[in-house]
């Protein structure tokens, strides 16, 4: 892939369709690419469609790709609750519904992995095949959930560019990736009116409150049926590649794909790899 300036380059050649769709009384911001299979790609903790800029147009080659704000989350309606697993799938599922999808490949990364893994284990006849990239914490780690949730909530009480780079960055291994275009692409997010509300609120799940009912365990990992591909890195900073193995135990049949050289985002900073692992995955290659 050519030097990374501008998500615009990444997207170049990508015939793009944006809209706002009622998912379940939710307008929630998509973005389309492509045609074929369904491939439906969930972002993280805070973030929004954009983290999926340098994979669209080379997925979209195979794949009818959608990306979406979760709710709560990006451009999309941020109803005022917690937004715990369960409702983030439903809100998942209800995005299909609203796109007329029946059946879906999903590929979710940190909380997004999380939300779609619940998804592929209550709702298995709408799911294809699985892609959990960096789902992250799996274990329940204390200090990550504390760091995430100080990061999170001062990058959108100061919404400064520094606080919301100093957020951006620590997703990334190689920090000189986080342009400013990425970090404005974020403040303007963040720096929406009531946004402080919906940060608490997406970050329900990282109280033990909120979180206990959704612990990755085999209770409800094994009614996983889709075949399950564990993309990881080297460098998370939210879990080890070892963590890892404890879901590739969890989940039936499921393997583990180690990408090097990236942090919590290697949709970002390996996007050839990135892309190629998920094409011959989804294609059963």
């Amino acid at each position: 892939m050519e030097q990374h300036i501008s998500i615009w380059g990444d997207l170049a050649g990508a015939e793009l369709r944006q809209r706002i769709v009622d998912a379940a009384g939710i307008a929630t911001r998509v973005v389309e690419a492509g045609a074929g299979p369904a491939l439906v790609m969930v972002h993280g903790t805070g973030g929004h469609l954009e983290a999926y800029s340098r994979n669209i147009r080379d997925l979209a080659k195979e794949f009818r790709v959608i990306v979406y704000d979760m709710a709560g989350h990006g451009h999309s309606a941020k109803p005022d609750r917690p937004y715990t697993i369960d409702y983030l799938s439903d809100h998942l599922i209800a995005v299909l519904d609203a796109l007329g999808i029946e059946k879906a490949h999903l590929s979710g990364e940190s909380l997004g992995g999380w939300v779609a893994a619940w998804a592929a284990a209550h709702h298995p006849a709408r799911i294809d095949r699985l892609v959990l990239n960096t789902p992250g914490n799996i274990t329940n780690k204390p200090e990550v959930m504390a760091r995430l949730k100080e990061s999170s909530m001062s990058a959108v009480r100061e919404a400064t560019r520094q606080s919301v780079r100093t957020r951006v960055e620590w997703l990334f291994h190689d920090k000189s990736l986080v342009t400013d275009e990425l970090v404005d692409l974020r403040l303007r997010i963040y720096a929406q009116p009531g946004f402080e509300t919906a940060m608490r609120n997406i970050l329900a799940v990282q109280d033990w409150e909120h979180r206990r009912p959704y612990v990755w365990s085999s209770q409800w990992c094994n009614r996983i049926v889709s075949p399950t591909l564990l993309l990881w890195t080297d460098h998370d900073p939210t879990a080890s590649v070892e963590e890892a193995a404890l879901l590739e135990e969890l989940i039936p049949g499921s393997r583990l794909e180690v990408l090097e050289g990236a942090g919590h985002w290697p949709q970002w900073e390996k996007p050839d790899q990135f892309n190629d692992i998920h094409i011959r995955f989804l294609k059963g290659k």
